[in-house]
């Protein structure tokens, strides 16, 4: 197999809570259902359960892009837990009822071992297509630093090799509203959706699935497999 190499990783992020804020990390281990406590807890909007999207996110409360998560690992998969630190400081188990008593009445936490993603497990983005943006507006896994305009587009369909993981480039990445929301502020800003919509057909970055499980991390050279 042969490949050249297109860039190399320059952040990576997991989102131990759907919606919460993410934490930046400098290596990790990606499975066949995305990286280790990624997106493995999600709040529910009471009555919605049985719809196809009954996620709480940062749409309806944009404050949840303030709590921040912290995946917990231990030796024993299954010791591990998640802790969320609100704005004001206090730190709180994901699964303790005061946690989701604040973000609203009746909302509840629920855990997909195999995560809650809206399309694939993985995220890519390039810091070319960025720009000067936050890159956390984006919510990606894999941050690329790769020259050329947005060259993430021309990886679709096929598979990247990055340190000990291999990825398929599945499909565009459709944005919505939550781009327009400043991860520190929350104020929105209009005019970020509408320039990916005018100027990318409402599409920025790629959605991927595991190829071959493996270890992924910061510095990491990304080759396009031939």
């Amino acid at each position: 197999m042969s490949a050249h190499q297109v860039g190399r990783i320059a952040a990576l992020w997991r989102y131990p809570v759907k919606s919460m804020a993410g934490e930046a990390l400098e290596s990790a281990d990606v499975s066949w259902h995305g990286l280790a406590g990624d997106r493995r807890w999600a709040f529910v909007r009471p009555g919605l359960e049985r719809s196809n999207f009954p996620w709480l996110t940062i749409r309806e409360r944009p404050e949840m892009s303030l709590h921040r998560p912290a995946f917990v690992e231990t030796e024993r998969p299954d010791a591990s837990r998640t802790v969320v630190r609100t704005p004001s400081g206090e730190s709180y188990d994901v699964v303790d009822p005061a946690l989701a008593a604040m973000l609203g009445e009746g909302v509840r936490v629920i855990k997909q071992n195999r995560g809650v993603f809206d399309a694939l497990p993985l995220s890519l983005i390039s810091t070319a297509s960025i720009g000067t943006l936050d890159v956390r507006r984006f919510r990606p896994n894999l941050v690329v630093e790769a020259p050329g305009a947005f060259p993430e587009d021309g990886w679709v369909g096929r598979t990247l090799s990055i340190g000990g993981l291999r990825m398929r480039a599945d499909k565009r990445d459709p944005r919505c509203v939550l781009v327009n929301v400043d991860p520190d502020t929350t104020e929105r800003d209009a005019s970020i959706l509408r320039w990916i919509a005018q100027e990318r057909d409402t599409c920025l970055g790629v959605y991927g699935s595991t190829v071959s499980p493996g270890v992924v991390a910061v510095g990491d050279p990304v080759l396009l497999e031939d």
